[in-house]
């Protein structure tokens, strides 16, 4: 990636549909960097969407935080890189809104390939938000700007509680 290019984009090809999403490296290099290495190793090729959260009350009855994404992350066997620091929103700007793409993480400085786009404005998502108990949010780095509709087919599919029944075929994901 040159310097003085900031802002590119990726397609997710899935079974349902294309997702291109607008990455931007000025505001969350970081992640941007972290999610393209795993574009170039092919780590989503073959991949999945695997978790729809949604508000349905079966799908979050232990969480008093409701929030509405889909997650998915690369093919099964991939052997994900080291964890990446985690950009918090509070230094990118970059707010958990409708159709942000985000790194999912369990603790800070976790995230690896795993990713989740929102349904809806998520400000629970972001520094300071009470989803997860640190409050340290997630990295948001980028945006849907073709396909949300495919995003809204995946988060409505069919689930057993949060897991995908059956899963999301991502057949591939291009930097473009």
């Amino acid at each position: 990636m040159r310097s003085t290019e900031t802002k590119m984009k990726a397609v997710f090809v899935t079974e349902l549909g294309e997702i291109e999403v607008l990455l931007d490296a000025k505001h969350a290099p970081i992640t941007v960097k972290n999610f393209l290495r795993y574009v170039a190793a092919k780590a989503y090729d073959g991949g999945t969407f695997y978790r729809t959260v949604t508000t349905e009350p079966d799908n979050q009855p232990d969480k008093t935080i409701k929030i509405e994404v889909i997650q998915g992350g690369a093919r099964e066997g991939f052997k994900a890189f080291p964890p990446i620091a985690l950009e918090r929103t509070h230094k990118t700007g970059i707010k958990h809104k409708d159709g942000v793409l985000s790194m999912a993480r369990d603790t800070p400085d976790s995230a690896t390939e795993a990713i989740f786009i929102c349904v809806g404005d998520q400000p629970e998502l972001d520094f300071g938000g009470k989803r997860n108990p640190d409050g340290q949010g997630f990295a948001a780095f980028g945006k849907v700007v073709r396909g949300m509709d495919v995003v809204k087919k995946i988060h409505k599919s069919h689930a057993k509680k949060q897991n995908l029944t059956p899963k999301i075929a991502i057949k591939k994901v291009i930097k473009k």
